[in-house]
C-alpha cells in the first residue's frame, strides 16, 4: 500500500478523530495501521471490533478515485506528521490527522483569529462580520470560518477586499462547494488562502460532519469572534470548543430584540470579551506591535455632503430601518427622503435594501 492510499484510507475510517491518532500513535504510520493483526488493533485503547472491522475493510480498497479528485481541484494532503502542519491545530485535544488543501497554508496563518455566526444575520451583522474581517488581516492576521451563508461569507469576503488572507473549513470534501451559491468565493479563498477539510475528497455534507468541522476552525485559531448567533446555533459549538482547547472567545453585542444577538450576550454574560472595534480583540490577545501592523492609509476623496444628506446618513447606521421612520425623524416628507437616499446610495454612503429598508454600506 502506498503512503498517501493509507493517509487516504485513515482518513476514510469512520471512528472519533482521537481514535485515528491513537492508531497512528499506535503504529507510527498508516500503513502499519492497515497491516496490523486484529490482536494488535485491539490493544489499541479505545479500538473496538466494530472499528477493527472496518479498517479491514478499508485495507481491501484503494485511494485512486479521491486522488484523482485531488489533482482535478488542485489539492493536496498535509499529515500530522508534516512539519507544514498548522501549530494551532496541533495543539488541540483531537486534531485532525490529515488536512486536505486547496491554496496554501502558510507560516504567517499561526496569527488566525476565527469569525462565526448565524446563516440568517441581519445586514448589521453582515456589515460588522465584513468590517472586523477587512480590519484583521489589515493588521497582519488571517481570518477563518465555515463558508457558510451569512456570517462566515461576510467575514471571507471582509478578508478578501480587505487584501488579506482567509482560511475556509468545509464540513465536506475539499472539491465539493456548499452552499452551492459560495462556489465564486470558494474558488477565491483557494486562490488567495486557503479550503481546508479532514473530509476524503467526494465526501457529501452531512448535519454530523458540521460540529466536527467547527474544532477545526476554532483549532487554528488564536481567538473565535461571535457574531449574532441564536440559542442553539452551530456557531456556539465552535465558541465552546475554542473554550475547550484555552482559546480566547469574543461576542459582539447586538439588539436585545433580536433572538440572533441571544448567543453572544451570552457569552458575554459568561465571560466573553465584549468587541465594539478589532482593537478590542488585538489587545485581548496581546499580540507585539510588530506583528499587528496598523492597515495602510487609504487616500479617499473627501465628500462634502448637502446639509440633508448629511442630515440622513446621522440618522443611518448598520441596522436597517425602514423609509418611513426616516422621513418622521428626519422631518422631511418621503418623497424627499427617498430622493437624498438615492443620491446617498449612488454616492456608495448607504444601501438599499427589500422592502425600503436602508443601511450605511460597509
Amino acid at each position: 500500500m502506498q503512503e498517501l492510499d493509507a493517509w487516504i484510507l485513515l482518513s476514510k475510517l469512520e471512528i472519533s478523530p482521537r481514535k485515528r491518532l491513537a492508531l497512528l500513535q499506535a503504529f507510527n504510520s498508516p500503513q502499519e495501521i492497515f497491516q496490523a493483526t486484529r490482536e494488535a488493533l485491539l490493544e489499541v485503547q479505545g479500538i473496538t471490533e466494530q472499528n477493527v472491522e472496518k479498517i479491514f475493510a478499508l485495507a481491501r480498497e484503494g485511494g485512486d478515485k479521491e486522488k484523482m479528485i485531488m489533482e482535478k481541484v488542485g489539492a493536496k494532503i498535509i499529515t500530522i506528521l508534516d512539519p507544514k502542519y498548522p501549530p494551532n491545530l496541533k495543539e488541540i485535544y483531537d486534531p485532525p490527522i490529515v488536512l486536505y488543501v486547496r491554496g496554501e497554508i502558510k507560516e504567517e496563518d499561526k496569527f488566525a483569529v476565527a469569525i462565526v455566526g448565524t446563516r440568517r444575520p441581519t445586514q448589521y451583522g453582515r456589515s460588522v462580520a465584513y468590517k472586523l474581517a477587512s480590519e484583521l488581516v489589515q493588521r497582519g492576521f488571517t481570518v477563518v470560518s465555515g463558508l457558510a451563508r451569512g456570517i462566515d461569507a461576510s467575514a471571507h469576503r471582509g478578508a478578501l477586499e480587505g487584501g488579506g488572507r482567509t482560511i475556509a473549513v468545509l464540513g465536506c470534501g475539499i472539491d465539493i462547494a456548499y452552499p452551492m451559491e459560495n462556489k465564486e468565493l470558494m474558488d477565491e479563498i483557494a486562490r488567495k488562502g486557503a479550503i481546508v477539510s479532514e473530509f476524503a475528497p467526494g465526501t457529501p455534507p452531512q448535519p454530523w460532519h458540521f460540529p466536527v468541522r467547527n474544532r477545526i476552525i476554532s483549532g487554528l485559531s488564536l481567538g473565535t469572534v461571535m457574531v449574532q448567533a441564536p440559542e442553539g446555533s452551530g456557531a456556539l459549538i465552535t465558541a465552546d470548543l475554542a473554550l475547550e482547547q484555552g482559546r480566547e472567545v469574543f461576542a459582539v453585542p447586538g439588539n436585545i430584540e433580536d433572538p440572533r444577538s441571544k448567543g453572544p450576550h451570552q457569552l458575554i454574560k459568561e465571560g466573553a470579551k465584549l468587541v465594539e472595534f478589532v482593537e478590542d480583540i488585538i489587545t485581548e490577545l496581546g499580540i507585539p506591535s510588530q506583528i499587528s501592523h496598523p492597515a495602510p492609509a487609504v487616500s479617499t476623496p473627501n465628500l462634502f455632503l448637502p446639509p440633508e444628506e448629511e442630515q440622513l446618513l446621522k440618522l443611518l447606521s448598520y441596522e436597517e430601518r425602514y423609509i418611513g421612520d426616516i422621513s418622521r425623524d428626519a422631518g422631511l416628507p418621503p418623497s424627499r427622503v427617498a430622493s437624498i437616499l438615492t443620491m446617498l446610495e449612488l454616492k456608495g454612503l448607504v444601501k438599499r435594501l427589500p422592502g425600503d429598508h436602508f443601511v450605511l454600506a460597509g
